[in-house]
């Protein structure tokens, strides 16, 4: 009996701990490069995997390599340009890394291909935030060529 308390106990503090964990870590500057796509049309006003509704009008994104949440600067590798997303929903498809918006993709430029060439960086919250309420307003100053 005292050893299951013993255990629960552990097994709670424990998970108390993974629970409080920064993604921080997690970015250590590595970047994940892959192929990016963007969402079709069919999937406006559908929950994403995280509850929220989709829309294309946002910096949202799909992934399976990163948690729900995250924050992720993504680069074109083809001309420079950079959006900010937040991951808030899963994809399907295996070959791709990233399904982003078609507000993103149109702000990387790569809508008329449909796919292209990214790096991914995870970076925090507060700084993902903010470019996202940049880029919304129209004032993020990383996407000029």
């Amino acid at each position: 009996m005292k050893l299951k308390m013993i255990v629960c106990s552990l097994v709670a503090f424990l998970m108390m701990g993974f629970a409080g964990m920064d993604l921080s870590a997690q970015k250590s500057n590595h970047i994940k490069s892959g192929i990016a796509s963007f969402y079709h049309n069919k999937f406006v006003g559908r929950k994403t995997a995280s509850g929220e509704v989709f829309s294309n009008n946002q910096y949202t994104a799909a992934s399976n390599h990163y948690p729900l949440g995250t924050y992720l600067k993504v680069t074109n590798t083809k001309n420079g340009k950079v959006v900010y997303v937040k991951v808030n929903d899963r994809m399907g498809h295996p070959k791709r890394v990233i399904d982003l918006t078609h507000r993103a993709a149109k702000d990387l430029n790569f809508t008329q291909a449909g796919i292209t060439q990214v790096n991914i960086e995870v970076v925090d919250k507060m700084e993902g935030q903010r470019n996202v309420t940049a880029q919304i307003q129209g004032r993020f100053e990383d996407n000029v060529l």
